[in-house]
């Protein structure tokens, strides 16, 4: 069977144009402790914030479509489609382009973080429904990934971590040198960099968007902390050294740009991953999450000299983040391209 790297697609990075954003609506009440009216309320404020940028679709249950456009607003598409929860940076397809512009989607498997829960069938298909419905062609990937547990630079360099994909929960059957082919099949990359761990008592067992990203080609948005009594301390500067002695497919050393984490907050005994790596790029604008911290400020400065040509907008995360990810996380791009 043939590959996207083989039929030469590659992954661009996310800071490439756009098409559209996909997200899909929280359904799941067991995922947000707090109600889904609160979830439903911000997945509503991202969209809407997305939207002034470029079109977003908001996939939702057939039996909800009228609520999610309420919700939503007038600019956002809503498709019906059967979901059983609402991340759709994991579920749903990693879209790769190739030189002419033609754009498809890798349908990678999904098992619920490790089998985190287990009512999770209908989101093992979502990739394949957006897929058919957008009548772009579909690679079957042979590998348990997740969206959020990668990064790219669009120029041949990932950025991932060991704990989640070499956790066991994924691909047991599978050694590093395996995975990384699947990766370089799949995504079009030529040089993989392995961070160790991610954050504290992450869920999704350390996903790269919630710890580093690349903004542009060569550097690197990376969380940090500077109390050495954080537990994810020792983690995050590991994670820096590595970073440090990295090189990418092109070659260079990589500029780093830290950022601190907010204070530590719980939920029901498990520490919220608060992360400002975990954002959209959206086509003119970044739609980044804030938590009600002193540590927000630091962050919207950051971000501002980072992109000073896109519109900056703070999105208030925390009723997502309680329900174990971020802006990042219930987002998907799909790039420009002839499809």
């Amino acid at each position: 069977m043939t590959t996207p790297a083989a039929d030469g697609f590659r992954m661009p990075a996310e800071w490439a144009p756009h098409a559209r954003c996909w997200m899909a609506w929280p359904v799941r009440a067991e995922t947000f402790i707090h109600g889904l009216a609160p979830a439903r309320a911000a997945y509503a404020e991202v969209a809407k914030a997305i939207a002034q940028f470029e079109p977003v679709t908001m996939v939702c249950p057939e039996g909800e479509v009228a609520e999610v456009s309420l919700a939503c607003g007038k600019d956002v598409a809503v498709m019906p489609l059967p979901i059983s929860d609402s991340w759709l940076r994991d579920n749903g397809p990693s879209f790769v382009v190739n030189a002419a512009g033609d754009v498809a989607g890798v349908h990678w498997q999904f098992n619920a973080w490790g089998r985190n829960y287990e009512d999770f069938q209908p989101d093992t298909e979502v990739a394949r429904h957006i897929l058919e419905r957008l009548k772009l062609p579909r690679y079957a990937a042979p590998l348990v990934m997740e969206g959020g547990s990668f990064h790219v630079d669009g120029e041949g360099t990932l950025l991932t971590t060991e704990e989640c994909l070499l956790n066991p929960n994924r691909n047991p059957h599978l050694g590093r040198a395996e995975i990384e082919r699947h990766l370089r099949d799949h995504l079009g990359v030529s040089q993989i960099i392995w961070l160790g761990r991610g954050y504290e008592q992450d869920e999704t067992d350390g996903h790269i968007d919630e710890i580093a990203c690349f903004v542009r080609p060569g550097v690197v948005l990376a969380m940090t902390t500077d109390d050495p009594a954080d537990p994810n301390y020792p983690v995050f500067q590991d994670n820096l050294e590595r970073l440090s002695m990295a090189r990418d497919a092109a070659g260079r050393e990589l500029e780093i740009v830290t950022l601190r984490t907010p204070a530590r907050l719980e939920h029901n005994g498990v520490r919220l991953t608060l992360s400002y790596t975990n954002f959209y790029m959206a086509n003119g604008g970044i739609v980044m999450p804030v938590f009600e911290d002193p540590a927000d400020d630091e962050a919207i400065r950051t971000f501002k000299k980072l992109f000073p040509e896109r519109q900056i907008v703070p999105v208030p995360a925390l009723d997502i983040v309680r329900g174990g990810g971020g802006i990042h996380c219930i987002t998907q791009q799909q790039p420009a391209g002839r499809g």
